[in-house]
């Protein structure tokens, strides 16, 4: 385990941890039980000593389904507890917008990964109001750019980024959003795409390092240009982390394995770099399951990321602007 050494040298963030206890947009149940867990493998403690202020906000209740009063098309009812996710996409997006308004950095902690349709959402939303650029970097195995049409499962999970960029069969979900700029999504950890919706991310001009290019030129070389890309005066990063972004034997507390993922270092890394940058301004743990987990295992290691992502170094380094 990665040991924070002089933890006075991280810059000091304030962090709210928020609960999203949501698993209607995944296909496999579970992921409900993700808030407690972090919880339970010292998540608030990991924050505490480095020095920053944490907040633990507690869970958002579980929202009512959207009513039947409401005009979703059909498209998206034939997707599944669509109208479940309707609900907590609003309520994400509500309790986002005011954390992000109050300042700080926000931690949503899943959960399935549709609950980014409302915490990016909400970054958009104060990202224009603030005269900033948001960037959202997706570490994921997968696309999530299906819609209705194109998803084999329909499982709405899949469907973040395809809602969150404009996807106008996906608007009913909930309409008065901002739209995200594709080109300013990059997908970092990429190995599995239905081929429909590899279509779909060229169209749309979505940055990509899929598992081939980190391969071939390195993980850390490909989040160093990511990252020197951005405008430090302009960019609200979100940063939306999924379990299966990492090696499955490392992390198998997930519904969605794919092998081939990233390695314990190269995660870590990747982690540490974000932090250098001072760039984070809100933020997603999504897709763990403590159903599937091996003794919180993955819980663990995801509670390790999110420490290297505010500052835990192996050993005591020059601080990084602060985050928000």
């Amino acid at each position: 385990m990665i040991q924070a050494l002089g933890a006075s040298g991280v810059a000091r963030t304030e962090i709210t941890l928020v609960g999203v206890p949501m698993e209607a947009g995944a296909g496999v149940r579970g992921c409900s039980m993700g808030p407690a867990a972090y919880r339970a493998a010292g998540l608030v403690e990991a924050l505490h000593d480095l020095g920053h202020g944490v907040r633990d906000d507690g869970d958002i209740p579980i929202p009512r389904p959207v009513g039947g009063e409401t005009a979703l098309n059909p498209l998206v009812e034939s997707c599944r507890n669509a109208r479940e996710v309707a609900g907590w996409t609003r309520a994400i997006h509500d309790r986002g917008y005011a954390l992000m308004k109050r300042g700080g950095v926000p931690v949503f902690l899943g959960g399935d990964h549709a609950l980014s349709m409302g915490s990016v959402a909400a970054a958009a939303r104060i990202a224009q109001e603030a005269g900033r650029d948001l960037v959202v970097l997706w570490l994921d195995a997968h696309a999530d750019f299906n819609t209705p049409e194109t998803s084999p499962s329909g499982n709405m999970h899949g469907m973040s980024l395809a809602y969150l960029t404009g996807e106008p069969s996906l608007a009913p979900v909930m309409a008065d959003i901002t739209p995200v700029d594709p080109t300013r999504v990059h997908i970092f950890g990429l190995r599995s795409i239905d081929a429909k919706e590899r279509q779909i991310v060229d169209a749309k001009g979505v940055t990509v390092s899929d598992m081939r290019v980190i391969d071939e030129f390195g993980a850390a070389a490909l989040m160093r240009d990511f990252l020197a890309s951005l405008d430090p005066a302009r960019t609200h990063l979100h940063v939306s982390l999924d379990v299966d972004f990492l090696e499955p034997d490392l992390a198998p507390g997930v519904g969605t394995t794919v092998p081939g993922g990233a390695t314990y270092r190269e995660a870590h890394l990747v982690m540490e770099l974000i932090n250098e940058s001072g760039l984070v301004r809100s933020v997603d743990l999504v897709e763990l399951n403590p159903y599937l987990d091996e003794r919180g295992k993955s819980a663990r290691l995801m509670t390790e990321l999110l420490a290297s992502l505010f500052g835990r170094t192996i050993l005591d380094r020059k601080p990084a602007r602060p985050l928000a």
